[in-house]
C-alpha cells in the first residue's frame, strides 16, 4: 500500500504557472545584472562559434561546457554560475529545436547589445541551506544578487514549488522578473460542445473580430488615442537632431509609450479572452495566417491588432476549464459560403461587405455569415474526428 500511495502521488499532473514582477534593484545590484547580460550574451556567442568551427572541422555537433571558458574569460566567475548554465541548455534547446523543424525556428543566431532586451534565467536548486531562491514578502533573493525588491501583485500558493527566475530588461531600462512555479493540479472534465454553447470568431479588419452572434469587438478607445499619441511623439522626433538631448529625451518617452501600449492590448486580451472562455463551452476559430495576410493587406497593420495571442490565450484558457478550442482550415471557403443554402459564390469580391446570395437570395453580412460558417464547420469537423476515435461510443 505506501508503494501505491507514492506511485499515485508522483503521477499527479501538475502545470507551471508564471507570475511577472516588476523588480526595483539598487545600484550595485543593477551593476551585476548588467555584469550577467553581459557574460550571458558572450557566453552564447562564444560557444556558437566554437560550435560551428568544430563541425566544420570535424562534422560532429558539438557544444562545449560554460566551465571550459572560465579560464580564459575569468570575469565570468564574477556571476552566477546557474545563468551560464542556463545559456549552455537554451543553446541545446535551440539546436535541438533546428533539427526538428528547421522550417519553423532557424538556425541559432549570434547575439548583440542592440537586442530587443537583455535577460538570463536562474533555475532554483535545492541545498541544505535551503533553496537557492527564496520569494519573501517584498522581494526575491537570488544567487549573488542577494535581495531584490519587486512589486508583488499576486503572491502563490503554499503547494507551488518554486522553479526558475527569469530576469529581463526593456529598452526604456525597467526591470523584471518571471517566476516559475509548479503547481498540482485536476485533470479538468471534457465538455462536449453544442451549436448553442459554441462560438464562431472571424478575424475583420475593420473590427477585433466578429463573433456567430453579429457582434463586433472593437479595441478600447483608450488604445486608439495612445496609438494617436505615439505617432505624434515620432512626428515630433524626426524634427529633432539625432544625437541631441532632446533627442535621447524623446526616444526614451517614445519607448515608454511603446511598452504603455503593448500593456494596455495585453490586458484588452487577456480580459477578452476570459470572457469568452467563461461564457462558452467551445470557440472555432480560422487558421489564418496573420503574416502572411499582413504582407497582402494595404493600409492595414494587421500585427497590430494582436489577434494571434488572442487566440493562443483563448487556447489555454479554454483547455483549462475543459472545453474545447478547434481550429477551422485557413483555405476553408467561410466567406464565400452561404451559411444558409450552402453554395459557394465564387464571384465574391474582397471589397464586398454585404452581399446576397445568387442560389437562395438570402442578404448575408461577409463577417458574420464567416462565422458562423466557421461555427458550424467547427463543430462538424469535432465530432467527426471524436467519433473515429471512439470519443462518444459510451454517448
Amino acid at each position: 500500500m505506501p508503494a501505491k500511495r507514492r506511485r499515485s502521488s508522483a503521477a499527479q499532473p501538475s502545470q507551471y504557472t508564471v507570475i511577472k514582477v516588476r523588480l526595483h534593484p539598487s545600484q550595485e545590484q543593477t551593476e551585476l545584472l548588467e555584469k550577467t547580460f553581459g557574460c550571458c550574451r558572450y557566453l552564447w556567442n562564444q560557444m556558437l562559434a566554437d560550435v560551428q568551427e568544430f563541425y566544420a572541422a570535424t562534422d560532429i555537433h558539438y557544444i562545449p561546457t560554460p566551465a571550459r571558458y572560465k579560464r580564459s574569460a575569468p570575469f565570468l566567475a564574477e556571476v552566477d554560475s546557474q545563468a551560464l548554465c542556463a545559456v549552455h541548455q537554451n543553446l541545446r534547446k535551440a539546436f535541438l529545436d533546428f533539427f526538428r523543424a528547421p522550417n519553423t525556428f532557424g538556425y541559432p543566431q549570434f547575439k548583440t547589445k542592440k537586442a530587443q532586451k537583455d535577460s538570463f534565467t536562474v533555475y532554483c536548486r535545492p541545498y541544505r541551506t535551503g533553496p537557492s531562491i527564496v520569494l519573501t514578502a517584498d522581494g526575491i533573493r537570488m544567487p549573488k544578487l542577494g535581495q531584490i525588491p519587486a512589486t508583488l501583485h499576486r503572491k502563490p500558493s503554499e503547494d507551488w514549488q518554486l522553479r526558475s527566475v527569469t530576469v529581463s530588461k526593456t529598452r526604456s531600462g525597467k526591470y523584471f522578473g518571471a517566476i516559475v512555479f509548479q503547481r498540482p493540479t485536476a485533470v479538468p472534465v471534457p465538455i462536449v460542445p453544442t451549436q448553442e454553447r459554441t462560438l464562431g470568431l472571424n478575424h475583420a479588419f475593420r473590427h477585433f473580430y466578429v463573433d456567430s452572434n453579429g457582434m463586433c469587438a472593437e479595441a478600447p478607445q483608450w488604445l486608439e488615442a495612445s496609438r494617436k499619441k505615439l505617432a505624434r511623439m515620432q512626428q515630433k522626433l524626426s524634427r529633432m537632431q539625432r544625437g541631441s538631448k532632446n533627442y535621447a529625451e524623446q526616444a526614451q518617452k517614445i519607448r515608454l509609450m511603446h511598452e504603455q501600449i503593448a500593456n494596455q492590448r495585453r490586458d484588452f486580451i487577456h480580459k477578452e479572452s476570459r470572457r469568452i472562455a467563461n461564457a462558452w463551452d467551445a470557440v472555432c476559430v480560422r487558421d489564418t495566417d496573420l503574416i502572411k495576410l499582413s504582407q497582402t493587406a494595404k493600409g492595414v497593420n494587421v500585427m497590430d491588432s494582436g489577434f494571434g495571442m488572442f487566440r493562443e490565450c483563448l487556447r489555454y484558457k479554454l483547455a483549462q476549464q475543459g472545453k474545447q478550442y478547434i481550429v477551422v482550415g485557413r483555405y476553408a471557403p467561410t466567406a464565400k459560403t452561404c451559411h444558409a443554402c450552402g453554395a459557394v459564390y465564387e464571384g465574391l469580391s474582397d471589397r464586398d461587405r454585404q452581399w446576397a446570395c445568387p442560389h437562395c437570395g438570402a442578404q448575408l453580412c461577409r463577417e458574420v455569415n464567416a462565422a458562423q460558417n466557421i461555427r458550424d464547420w467547427g463543430l462538424q469537423q469535432y465530432y467527426q474526428q471524436n467519433s473515429e476515435t471512439g470519443a462518444f461510443s459510451a454517448v
